[in-house]
């Protein structure tokens, strides 16, 4: 168990104020339904899952997005 929790902390969720956990998992979600849809990979990957190739992309900053931000009234 404790090999198994060592190979998932490369996909470690940022901690940092600039990124947050929660924007960081919701643009690995949407890199991987482009994945799942035909969307080629930006970098090699052994991994055939989609999560952990969009996960790895969006850790190493190579999917962009933008912050909708809405004015507080």
């Amino acid at each position: 168990m404790a090999e198994r929790l060592q190979n998932n902390a490369m996909y470690s969720i940022p901690d940092d104020l600039e990124h947050s956990t929660y924007r960081f998992i919701i643009v690995a979600a949407k890199r991987a339904r482009q994945l799942q849809s035909g969307a080629r990979p930006f970098l090699p990957t052994p991994s055939k899952k989609a999560t952990v190739t969009s996960m790895e992309e969006v850790r190493r900053g190579l999917v962009k997005y933008w912050l909708h931000v809405t004015p507080k009234m």
